[in-house]
């Protein structure tokens, strides 16, 4: 099976369901632990650096991949920490591809 981090977002149609229950547990599972899921709605994690640089250039990295897969999160930035925030805004909710982004962003702090 392929890592989601080596797969690439696809557009999504307007009407296509967002992901459910075990579906939701099942990529949640392929990602880091700090993950979580929000009101099966969206998923975010806690960045945490040294200081505020860190947190900007790690911010900017995230900005690159978003632009890579035409796909973009909410990103929180302050003193030594960002919040990343995802979800598929034409579903309202969790598709794959909020899936593969963070999967993608994990690897930058891996």
């Amino acid at each position: 099976m392929e890592q989601l981090s080596e797969k690439r977002c696809i557009p999504c149609q307007t009407g296509t369901p967002p992901l459910q229950g075990e579906e939701i547990k099942a990529y949640l599972n392929e990602l880091s632990k700090e993950w979580q899921v929000i009101d099966l709605h969206h998923i975010e994690r806690v960045f945490r650096f040294k200081n505020f640089r860190e947190a900007l250039d790690f911010t900017n990295k995230v900005g690159q991949i978003a632009e890579e897969e035409g796909h973009h999160p909410d990103i929180y930035l302050s003193w030594g920490k960002v919040k990343v925030m995802t979800f598929t805004h034409k579903v309202g909710g969790l598709t794959e591809n909020d899936f593969i982004l963070a999967a993608k962003i994990d690897k930058i702090v891996l």
